[in-house]
């Protein structure tokens, strides 16, 4: 027996993918990380992590425990997202509201959008005097990064348009709080114009 073979556990493939980025309920390991969250709590948090399983909205994800002054031991970094992406994440975030809110939808789960949708969005939440063009030029940049990150995943292209899923980690990741902070922001920043 190999030292893999014997000190493998039946969620490690789970922690390997949890440490890489979050789980949707669709992945091959969302089962062993919903039945041995126990386990993989116990392991992570000698590292300094934390497990956050959201089950109702489908997603798993680790965060880095902070101590009293909000330092963390370093192991996850974090990304500066630039404003422009900002906007994006919000635009995103706003629709997905938007449909969770929305009755008539209620039984499918899933927010659907196109690249053609996310542009009309961002046009409308742009400031007047804000850079469009260059923006707008710019914008399948912006949307790629987000594929990246893991809010948005690709479900499929057809000629000039490709179709995303939003995914519901942005939730954890843009709130309501930050999602108003950012409007108010915005708002203040068009008026100084």
């Amino acid at each position: 027996m190999s030292s893999l073979e014997k000190n493998i556990k039946p969620y490690s493939k789970a922690i390997v993918k949890l440490l890489k980025g979050s789980i949707q309920r669709t992945s091959n390991v969302w089962e062993d990380v919903v039945n041995y969250q126990t386990e993989i709590q116990d392991y992570i948090s000698h590292i300094g992590l934390e497990l956050i399983v959201k089950k109702e909205e489908g997603f798993a994800f680790v965060k880095q425990f902070e101590d009293s002054e909000g330092n963390t031991l370093g192991l996850v970094t974090r990304r500066q997202i630039g404003f422009e992406i900002s906007i994006v994440l919000v635009v995103l975030r706003q629709s997905l509201e938007e449909f969770d809110s929305n009755p008539t939808q209620y039984q499918v789960f899933e927010k659907f959008i196109t690249d053609t949708e996310i542009k009309e969005e961002v046009e409308l939440f742009l400031p007047e005097k804000f850079n469009r063009v260059r923006f707008m030029k710019e914008l399948d940049g912006y949307i790629k990064k987000i594929v990246e990150y893991g809010y948005l995943s690709e479900v499929n292209r057809k000629e000039n348009e490709t179709k995303y899923q939003i995914q519901r980690i942005i939730k954890e990741k843009v709130t309501l709080d930050i999602l108003q902070e950012f409007k108010t922001k915005l708002q203040g920043y068009v008026e100084s114009i």
